[in-house]
């Protein structure tokens, strides 16, 4: 499929799962097992694997260009399927320009700067693309839910107000804004799983040996935090989904649309760049021509 079709496509199954103004947003409105009319699995996979082709190349021109990075945060309560997402859509990238960042409970080291400081030291740097599975995100999902976990963070008690998660968005935005206009593109992916794909899911690790690893109890004692979850990413897209960081809410109860979504969604980001690839100057042409005509003149 020429990039162009491809291209189209992909923007038409995304467009209604991207989010750029928060006031109005509502979980409640958007469907974890909607596919946008695809129904066609075999279908979708190829358009993936078109996609995947496509994103390769795209990646080829950020690196060349070395004036863009990408930044593709992921966030998503539990089996939702982040690592699969990750693994299958930049399976065709090449890992020289991409690192990916797992942020798990933060250390003592951590814990002893600013909350953003082990994000911020992790962005891509130009011409790659970086991703973070979670982010400076939990310090408004699972902390807000857990606010005990406010306490390791050794705040000053004054700074510890019920202000603290509006001080929190406005800080996040701040610093994102900070990002896009030093050339980092944010791509924010919520993947919306529901409550019975969830627990289908876990079943699943328990009753397959080769799953067994994935399941952790700390996973099924969070769900009866459900609720709280729910509240907290919906407030976190309200405050936070604007057009230079975005927030996609992806349908995940369907793994293979979720897939297709994501993808589509950073091509789209790419090809707004206009990437191409550096113009080589004339100088530079000069001394390419002498050392092609140098090497043909070899004898074997």
């Amino acid at each position: 499929m020429k990039h162009d079709k491809l291209l189209k496509e992909g923007s038409r199954i995304t467009e209604p799962y991207c989010i750029t103004k928060g006031e109005k947003f509502r979980l409640k409105d958007h469907d974890p097992a909607d596919t946008n009319g695809v129904k066609d699995k075999r279908a979708a996979q190829g358009l993936l694997e078109d996609g995947i082709a496509c994103l390769s190349h795209f990646q080829e021109m950020l690196y060349a260009q070395d004036r863009w990075a990408l930044l593709l945060i992921f966030q998503a309560m539990d089996a939702a399927g982040k690592d699969g997402v990750i693994k299958h859509v930049m399976s065709g990238v090449n890992p020289q320009g991409c690192e990916v960042h797992a942020f798990k409970s933060p250390s003592n080291e951590e814990l002893n700067h600013d909350y953003l400081w082990r994000n911020h030291k992790c962005i891509p740097e130009r011409g790659k693309i970086g991703i973070f599975n979670r982010s400076y995100y939990e310090e408004v999902l699972v902390v807000r839910v857990h606010p005990t976990f406010l306490r390791p963070q050794k705040l000053p008690e004054r700074l510890v107000t019920k202000h603290i998660w509006e001080e929190r968005y406005e800080d996040i935005n701040t610093f994102e804004r900070y990002l896009a206009r030093n050339g980092v593109v944010i791509r924010k992916f919520f993947l919306h799983v529901s409550k019975e794909e969830q627990k289908k899911r876990f079943l699943e690790r328990l009753e397959d040996s080769k799953k067994n690893w994935k399941f952790s109890m700390a996973d099924v004692q969070e769900r009866s935090f459900w609720k709280d979850y729910q509240e907290a990413y919906e407030e976190m897209i309200q405050q936070t989904a604007t057009k230079y960081a975005p927030w996609y809410v992806v349908p995940a109860d369907n793994k293979w649309f979720t897939r297709l979504v994501v993808a589509g969604a950073i091509l789209e980001s790419l090809n707004e760049l206009n990437l191409s690839f550096p113009d080589v100057e004339k100088a530079k042409r000069k001394e390419l021509a002498a050392v092609r005509a140098s090497l043909l003149a070899e004898k074997d």
